[in-house]
């Protein structure tokens, strides 16, 4: 059915549907022509307010790091030190269970020499801060926050990837084993703060 009124929100929100319904492929098999389907118009009316399908994958990116964010920032508000790290690790992996086609969106990195993802690099920035606020109560060395934070999304996004991907198949708990990849986290990053 013809959608009247589309605008470029609304096609992004149609392309975080299409996303949301493509499962953990759903970012990387997005197209305008699913977009266009899925809005009830024929693609070339999408042109109308989008540029490319690389800029209506660039903006589900862009939307899809906010609402990480948002997530994160409820799930670490009023929490410090090592539960603040344990809220952030399984908020990480609870939004990649809810919405695995955002998630893939959320790995897109921002080429700092391409204006076009500069509101990309804005939003990444934010959801580092995130992070990066989290971690402030271990009072690591400034030189070493970055290590903490591409060790925290590390290892989340293994445990994540591999998961969603069927990679655990014994029957032993994988809530379990998250919760143990978590401490080692904590661990770690206590001993970085100590080094």
């Amino acid at each position: 059915m013809p959608r009247a009124g589309l605008s470029a929100a609304a096609v992004s929100r149609v392309a975080l549907g299409v996303v949301d319904a493509g499962g953990p492929g759903g970012f990387a098999d997005l197209t305008l022509a699913r977009v266009a389907a899925e809005a009830g118009v024929a693609t070339p009316s999408l042109y109308k307010h989008v540029g490319s399908l690389a800029a209506l994958r660039r903006e589900v990116a862009v939307l899809a790091v906010r609402d990480l964010t948002e997530q994160l920032v409820r799930a670490t508000l009023g929490r410090s030190g090592p539960d603040a790290v344990r809220a952030l690790c399984h908020a990480m992996r609870d939004y990649a269970h809810a919405h695995p086609g955002r998630y893939a969106a959320v790995q897109v990195a921002a080429d700092p020499a391409d204006p076009d993802d500069a509101g990309l690099a804005a939003a990444g920035a934010e959801v580092v801060g995130v992070i990066t606020a989290v971690l402030r109560g271990f009072e690591l060395p400034e030189e070493r926050a970055v290590d903490a934070v591409r060790a925290v999304r590390a290892a989340v996004h293994g445990y994540v990837t591999l998961e969603l991907g069927g990679g655990f198949r014994l029957p032993q708990d994988l809530d379990r084993s998250f919760a143990v990849l978590v401490d080692l986290v904590v661990a770690g990053i206590e001993a970085l703060a100590a080094a």
